[in-house]
């Protein structure tokens, strides 16, 4: 692992955990060491491959997701709903996402407070193993542009909504 990758992850971690944290980087760093070892087996593999890095990436999102997602579960007075748009590539076009970002504000309309989780919308418009053309980038922008504008309309005033995209 370059310390490019390493120092990405730990403000990934710093800004994702801030309310946990208070941004405090030794903090992050010690839940960025403690995903890190649940996924060392894997980044022993990718010392060996370094095509399985974005595998390693991948499987780091997902863990630092989930314990986000345990972390909101036990307080109550703040909702939470994750979407995870590469499940399958059809998730990933605007009807679909409209679905799934409704089923997520109508999930967090009872809460004051929450948090609406969308990891792997990049990956899914724009694969790593494929070239960005114009096309895909302008398309990864409008659904962005486009789950931004429906998460504010469908919000309540009084709601505190943090949308937030990994």
């Amino acid at each position: 692992m370059s310390t490019r990758d390493e120092l990405r992850r730990l403000h990934f971690i710093n800004a994702l955990f801030a309310h946990v944290t208070g941004r405090d980087l030794y903090l992050a760093g010690q839940i960025k060491a403690a995903i890190a070892f649940s996924l060392a087996e894997l980044e022993k593999q990718t010392v060996g491959n370094p095509g399985k890095a974005a595998k390693y990436d991948t499987a780091f999102t997902s863990a630092a997701a989930q314990l986000l997602e345990e972390f909101f579960h036990e307080h109550e007075k703040h909702g939470f709903y994750h979407w995870d748009a590469a499940k399958s590539l059809e998730f990933s076009t605007p009807l679909f996402a409209r679905n799934e970002v409704m089923a997520g504000l109508k999930c967090l309309a009872p809460y004051d407070e929450s948090t609406l989780l969308i990891t792997n919308l990049r990956p899914a418009l724009l694969p790593h193993d494929r070239r960005a053309t114009p096309k895909r980038v302008r398309d990864y922008e409008e659904l962005l542009a486009f789950i931004r504008e429906l998460a504010a309309a469908r919000t309540p005033r009084n709601a505190k909504l943090h949308l937030l995209f990994l």
